[in-house]
């Protein structure tokens, strides 16, 4: 049997685009997210949970959040009629409260600087179109992006590699020089199975996990500080 390798980046890494998630990573969605949870969880005479809990549901889509928030657990599946009355009722709530969501410090002028450098930028979320569009539109950040992959863009998403697969056709670049800046667990192992680099920021969600235990090639406290640790290709 064949043994399999994983593929490690040193920095300054060659890169010619740049991609990156969105929750956790650009902006900070989690105060709407837990309230339109909690929304959900009260219409149906359920007990509120905490934000910090709900923070660590956060990362695998809406679908995820909402299952977990129901069942109080990572990967247990609710009772498909509850699931069928519950999602609809978070997503009129979450729809309300969308545009609430605040860019990240740092975040502008990382994405500035990058585009003045020569680096192409995208976007790829698990965040589904319908909230992605309107929400990059919304807090200024859409003109930044030359490709937007939400969750329900292609036929799989993160960790998933074939969004970063497919950007990296894209762009027109080979998949070791395209750059994925994220938040969790599903970015690295996203970037390991794409086999292209991985720079992750430590102030998002990650599940409540330290990024320092993850499979990543380094921690960026703010954007603008992945600038040292790169060169144009």
């Amino acid at each position: 049997m064949k043994t399999m390798t994983t593929k490690r980046y040193t920095t300054p890494v060659s890169v010619k685009a740049v991609v990156f998630d969105l929750d956790g990573t650009l902006l900070n969605t989690l105060s709407q997210l837990a309230e339109a949870a909690n929304r959900m969880l009260l219409e149906i005479n359920y007990a509120p949970v905490s934000q910090e809990l709900l923070a660590s549901y956060i990362g695998n889509g809406i679908s995820w959040l909402v299952k977990r928030a129901l069942t109080g657990e990572m990967h247990a599946t609710p009772d498909a009629a509850l699931y069928d009355h519950a999602l609809p009722i978070f997503e009129k709530h979450y729809a309300g409260l969308l545009l609430e969501s605040r860019v990240y410090d740092g975040v502008i002028e990382g994405l500035e600087a990058m585009k003045a450098a020569g680096f192409r930028l995208g976007c790829i979320t698990n965040k589904l179109e319908a909230y992605t569009t309107p929400l990059l539109a919304g807090t200024g950040l859409a003109k930044y992006f030359d490709i937007v992959l939400s969750g329900d863009t292609l036929p799989e998403k993160k960790p998933h590699p074939l969004p970063l697969l497919h950007a990296a056709k894209f762009f027109g670049v080979p998949i070791e020089h395209l750059l994925l800046i994220g938040d969790s667990l599903n970015d690295t192992l996203a970037a390991r199975a794409a086999e292209c680099p991985v720079f992750c920021v430590p102030y998002g969600y990650n599940h409540g996990e330290q990024v320092d235990t993850l499979d990543q090639d380094a921690i960026i406290p703010t954007l603008l500080d992945a600038l040292p640790l790169m060169k144009l290709a």
